[in-house]
C-alpha cells in the first residue's frame, strides 16, 4: 500500500526550482534518515498528480517524490541558499 501523497507548501517548492535552474549539486536528506548527493536537474507532476524532484546520481537519473525529501543542502559554490528544512 503506497502512502498517499502530501504536496510541498509553494515557497519551499521555489528552492528545488532554483537548484534545477541552476544545476546545483544537492545533498538531499529523506525522510527515513538516509540521504545522496545529487545534481538537481527538474520537477515533474507524475500522472497521479504527485510531484518529484529529478536528479542525476552516480551516472543515474532518479526520481523523488518531494514529500520524501527532507532537507537539501547546497553544495555547489556561491549557491543562492545553504540548508533548507522541507519536513520538519
Amino acid at each position: 500500500m503506497s502512502i498517499p501523497y502530501r504536496p510541498l507548501a509553494c515557497d519551499l517548492h521555489d528552492y528545488l526550482e532554483i537548484a534545477c535552474l541552476y544545476g546545483y549539486r544537492l545533498r538531499i536528506e529523506l525522510d527515513d534518515g538516509s540521504w545522496l548527493n545529487a545534481r538537481a536537474l527538474d520537477t515533474r507532476t507524475l500522472p497521479s498528480k504527485e510531484e518529484v524532484l529529478v536528479v542525476r546520481a552516480a551516472g543515474e537519473e532518479r526520481q523523488l517524490r518531494l514529500d520524501r525529501l527532507h532537507a537539501i543542502t547546497a553544495l555547489t559554490p556561491g549557491a543562492r541558499f545553504g540548508r533548507v528544512v522541507l519536513r520538519p
